[in-house]
C-alpha cells in the first residue's frame, strides 16, 4: 500500500520504486546523491585499489584468474574488456542459456568469444523443467523472468565452487545506479541476501518446493545456491567494477561498439538501443509485467540515467517515457508458444497481476491507467517535438530473419 506519494525533484523516480528510495530535504533521491560521487571520487585512486585487491587472486599455475558471468548484450563487452586489457587477468566466461535468444543475441555472443578469445562454459538446464519454473513464478510470483536471474546470478557461484576459482566480477549494482542503495566507497560485494531479496523477490529455489506441491527438488536442483561451508573453503567473492569505474553505460556501450563492433537494435518500449538485445522478452513481456506490478517501466530507468548524466531534461525525459511505456509488448505469440500456453491465457494472467494502486478497475475487463507517469505535475506535452536522444541502432533484433527463439546457438558469422 502507498500512503504517501513523492517524486524525485531531478530523476522521475517514486517513493514506490520496489528497490526503496529515501529523499534528503531538498527533495533529491538518493540515486541522484549517490550518482553525484560519479563527480566527485578519484576514480584513478579507486582503480589502484581494485588492482590490489585483485593481486591475491592472480593464478601462478597459468589458470583462470577470476569468473565472468556474460551473455550477447548488457555491459558483457566493457566488463571483459576492463578485465582483460586494463586489470591483465584471465578470466574463465560463463553463461546461462535463458532459451529466449534473439538472433542478435547470439552474434554478439559468438563475436565476444571470437574477439575477446577466452574460454567460456554455457549452463542448458532442461527445456521441460525451465517451463515448469516459469509456469510457476508467471502465476505465483508474477514473473517470467525467475528462472533467468536465478540462473545467472547462482551459475557463476557453482563455477566458483565447481573449479576452485574464488573471485567473481560482476558489471554494475543495481541497487547502487539505480537507488543510491550504497555509496560507491563502501566497495559492496555480492551477497545471497541481496539475490533472494531483490533479484529473486524474496524466493530461492528452495522456496519454490516449500510453495507449490508441483515443483521437486530434481526441477530445482541446478537453482540451489552453494552451502555457506563451501563458500567458506573456496573463499568465494563478488566484486563489481561500478565501485572502481565511473560506469556509464551509454558511453560504454558506444566505445565497445567502436573497439568491438558491438550490435545494437531499436525497441518499442524504450529509446535505448544497446541493453538486453540479447533477448525477446526482457523488453517484452518482463518489461510491461514491470509496468502492471510497480507502474513504471525500463524505459523510467533509462531516463532517470540520462538525466542524472545531464543528457536530457527531465521534461524530455518524460515525453519519452509516455512516448514508450504503453506500448504493446512483441513476440507474446513466441512466449506462449514456448510456453505451451494460449494467448488468451497470458492476457488473464496479466490482469491478475495488475497492482489495483496503478490499474483500479472501471469494470469486470476494463481498467483506468493510474500509473507513476501520470502523477508527475508537467506541462502538456508536444508530441510532435522530436527529442534528440542519440542511441546507436546498427542492427535488427530478429538480424532480418523470423523471430523465433535461438534456443543454443553454437556460432554466427561475422
Amino acid at each position: 500500500m502507498i500512503n504517501e506519494l513523492k517524486f524525485c525533484k531531478r530523476c522521475l523516480y517514486s517513493s514506490a520504486h520496489p528497490l526503496n528510495i529515501t529523499f534528503d530535504e531538498k527533495g533529491l533521491c538518493s540515486g541522484c546523491q549517490i550518482h553525484e560521487e560519479k563527480n566527485t571520487l578519484n576514480w584513478k585512486e579507486r582503480i589502484k585499489n581494485l588492482k590490489k585487491i585483485i593481486s591475491q587472486y592472480k593464478s601462478k599455475k597459468s589458470n583462470y584468474d577470476c569468473i565472468v558471468p556474460i551473455t550477447g548484450a548488457n555491459d558483457s563487452y566493457y566488463i571483459l574488456h576492463l578485465v582483460i586489457n586494463v586489470l591483465n587477468l584471465n578470466p574463465l566466461l560463463v553463461h546461462y542459456n535463458s532459451y529466449f535468444n534473439t538472433p542478435l543475441g547470439i552474434k554478439n555472443l559468438s563475436n565476444l568469444r571470437i574477439k575477446f578469445n577466452r574460454d567460456i562454459i554455457i549452463k542448458n538446464v532442461n527445456p521441460n523443467k525451465v517451463k515448469k519454473i516459469t509456469k510457476n513464478t508467471l502465476i505465483n510470483l508474477k514473473s517470467m523472468y525467475w528462472h533467468v536471474l536465478a540462473g545467472q546470478s547462482v551459475f557463476p557461484v557453482q563455477t566458483s565452487i565447481d573449479y576452485k576459482i574464488p573471485l567473481i566480477i560482476w558489471g554494475a549494482h543495481q541497487g547502487i545506479e539505480q537507488v543510491g542503495m550504497y555509496s560507491y566507497t563502501q566497495e559492496v560485494e555480492m551477497s545471497r541476501r541481496y539475490r533472494k531479496n531483490h533479484d529473486l523477490m524474496g524466493f530461492e529455489a528452495e522456496d519454490l518446493i516449500k510453495s507449490y506441491q508441483d515443483i521437486n527438488e530434481e526441477d530445482i536442483h541446478e537453482y540451489i545456491y552453494p552451502s555457506f561451508d563451501n563458500l567458506k573453503k573456496i573463499g568465494t567473492r563478488g566484486i563489481y567494477l561500478n565501485n572502481y569505474f565511473r560506469w556509464d553505460p551509454k558511453k560504454q556501450h558506444e566505445e565497445m561498439i567502436k573497439l568491438y563492433k558491438f550490435k545494437t537494435s531499436n525497441f518499442n518500449r524504450t529509446f535505448d538501443t544497446y541493453d538486453y538485445v540479447h533477448c525477446y522478452n526482457y523488453m517484452n513481456i518482463h518489461d510491461i509485467i514491470k509496468l502492471y506490478k510497480h507502474g513504471y517501466s525500463k524505459v523510467t530507468d533509462h531516463a532517470c540515467r540520462e538525466i542524472r548524466f545531464n543528457r536530457i531534461n527531465r521534461a524530455d525525459a518524460l515525453s519519452l517515457i509516455k512516448k514508450h511505456e504503453l506500448q504493446k509488448p512483441l513476440y507474446l505469440d513466441l512466449f506462449c508458444d514456448w510456453l505451451g500456453i494460449k494467448k488468451k491465457s497470458i492476457n488473464y494472467l496479466f490482469d491478475r497481476i495488475k497492482n489495483p494502486y496503478f490499474w483500479p478497475k472501471k469494470d469486470v475487463a476494463k481498467f483506468k491507467i493510474n500509473i507513476l507517469s501520470s502523477k508527475i505535475p508537467s506541462k502538456k506535452i508536444n508530441k510532435k517535438k522530436k527529442i534528440k536522444i542519440n542511441f546507436i541502432k546498427n542492427s535488427e533484433l530478429n538480424d532480418n530473419k523470423k523471430a523465433n527463439y535461438i534456443i543454443i546457438g553454437k556460432g554466427y558469422e561475422n
